[in-house]
């Protein structure tokens, strides 16, 4: 089975490629490699090889808005006799802030690139698909655990562009639910890294979360943590959100190409996250603890649009995929730290 990744050069791209390899799928990497680096398919072939394993990668410098381009490597799938099987579409813009900076490239693309996409894959007659949504789409809900049924209600550009996206699946599925297998996951919070410190994440610029700014305040690239708010209505006073181990995100990709091939017809949007919240103080108390690193870290005051908790439901992941997070927050730590160790200064 041939499977188009988009964005495979990302984080969360890179981690599920390694995985689709491992299990023997050819996959076609996609990538503008515009906020990724290039070492990372490097990185992969070589961990591959290292373990003396056969694989099918092809990667592809390509903008998902350049529908030239992107008819291009449909056909070509053709010619070569292998076809594309199915799309895992993550490429795409991510931080928040950015996109209340700039939201019409925001909107450029991550909504008509995905409707470029959607446009390929039907005229190709593609129609099976894993979209990387967020679980920025429920806004400032304080509901927990958040539900997929509940109230979506993005407050900002980013957010209200995977909103947009879902609703074109859901317009285009009822157009022709015969045909198309749409699953969307929505993330909450990836962290982590391959346990064997070959790939892991490095962004770019000043980190816009919470786990990537530790690891480097630990490995001495920044002076200390900045905490937003210790005054919130929760044990200690911090923020709670869902951390979820990279793996476990990548192993519930794979758990919905399973799930998109044992049906004919679906569209299914689905939390994807660890199901539990932990406050900041106490990522840094594990952190410290697994890792021996003490972490240095101000208060700053509450950002705007933050809200004291927020974490899955994830039992509807459980019952259609047959998935359930394994890694623990120690395992989250111990990776994260183990990638930055070997990693200081990330793939430059």
């Amino acid at each position: 089975m041939r499977v188009l990744l988009t964005g495979g050069s990302g984080f969360i791209g890179s981690h599920i490629a390694l995985l689709l390899l491992e299990r023997g799928f050819d996959v076609l990497i996609l990538d503008s490699f515009v906020n990724s680096s290039t070492n990372v398919i490097n990185r992969i072939k070589s961990y591959l090889n290292n373990k003396d394993l056969k694989y099918k990668l092809e990667t592809i410098n390509c903008d998902i808005r350049d529908k030239k381009l992107l008819d291009k490597v449909f056909n070509d799938s053709i010619k070569e006799k292998k076809p594309i099987d199915i799309v895992i579409h993550l490429a795409g813009l991510k931080s928040v802030s950015e996109s209340l900076i700039n939201p019409l490239h925001y909107w450029d693309v991550n909504v008509i690139g995905t409707l470029n996409l959607l446009l390929t894959m039907k005229e190709y007659e593609c129609y099976s698909l894993v979209f990387s949504s967020s679980a920025t789409i429920y806004g400032l809900s304080d509901s927990v655990p958040m539900t997929e049924d509940q109230k979506i209600s993005p407050i900002n550009p980013y957010g209200k562009t995977k909103v947009a996206i879902e609703n074109m699946f859901s317009d285009l599925y009822h157009s022709s639910m015969n045909l198309w297998k749409i699953c969307s996951l929505r993330y909450f919070n990836p962290v982590g890294a391959h346990p064997s410190g070959v790939i892991g994440e490095d962004p770019i610029g000043i980190p816009n979360n919470l786990f990537p700014f530790l690891t480097q305040v630990a490995i001495g690239r920044r002076k200390h943590l900045q905490i937003f708010g210790d005054d919130w209505e929760t044990k200690d006073g911090s923020g709670i959100r869902d951390y979820i181990h990279i793996i476990d995100l990548a192993e519930g990709h794979l758990s919905s190409i399973d799930y998109l091939n044992s049906n004919d017809s679906c569209l299914e949007f689905i939390n994807l996250g660890s199901g539990i919240g932990y406050s900041v103080f106490q990522i840094i108390s594990q952190f410290e603890l697994s890792t021996g690193c003490k972490i240095p870290y101000s208060i700053q005051r509450r950002r705007d649009g933050d809200v004291p908790i927020c974490y899955a439901d994830i039992s509807k992941a459980k019952k259609l995929l047959d998935w359930s997070p394994m890694r623990s927050l120690e395992q989250i730590c111990l990776d994260g730290w183990n990638w930055q160790m070997k990693n200081p200064k990330g793939y430059s």
